[in-house]
């Protein structure tokens, strides 16, 4: 970052849309895959998923494993940050294809579960001294983690404010309720 932006380490509170995604089969695989099989499984993982998020102007708070969260409208505003969660998420699925169908003749079964929320969290540097990390707290985090956790194989689920941000000529499938935890 440069110019005259404010500290982007320093906290506060935004309206963001926070994206989780999963490799679903994960598990299994580690537990029957060479380690530098699993390895070579999350380079390529990471890097086509990491140019996906770059090309839509996220920011990857983090990669744990297979899992990844996203986060849109921080440390820089960006316009409509449901829209770019959601076009990443579909341009994820759509690009995991091709992994999926080469993974898959080498024995391993590996699909992708996305979960996508937006609303307000408090974003900053956490952690202790000669520790810190760039990452965003608050309930719409646990939101989309919990529907990532819910998402099946090649499924994305939104909460009600991506969807309401969204363009009216997007095609969405309307679920019956889920229960989340921690959520009525």
């Amino acid at each position: 970052m440069s110019g005259d932006a404010d500290d982007p380490l320093k906290t506060r509170r935004r309206d963001i849309t926070v994206v989780f995604v999963d490799l679903r089969g994960f598990t299994g695989f580690t537990e029957t895959a060479e380690p530098e099989e699993v390895m070579g499984v999350l380079r390529e993982y990471h890097a086509t998923l990491g140019r996906i998020v770059l090309a839509h102007e996220g920011t990857i708070e983090h990669f744990a494993g297979d899992g990844v969260m996203i986060f849109f409208n921080d440390p820089l505003p960006v316009p409509d940050p449901a829209q770019r969660a959601t076009s990443m998420a579909l341009s994820m699925q759509e690009q995991f294809h091709p992994l999926r169908a080469r993974w898959s003749r080498l024995g391993y079964e590996l699909d992708l579960g996305i979960g996508i929320a937006q609303g307000f969290a408090t974003l900053g540097a956490f952690g202790y001294e000669g520790r810190v990390d760039y990452t965003a707290i608050g309930g719409v985090v646990n939101l989309a983690h919990r529907l990532c956790n819910k998402a099946s194989a090649g499924e994305i689920l939104i909460d009600r404010r991506v969807r309401a941000a969204l363009d009216d000529d997007m095609k969405v499938d309307v679920l019956a309720p889920l229960t989340l935890k921690g959520y009525a």
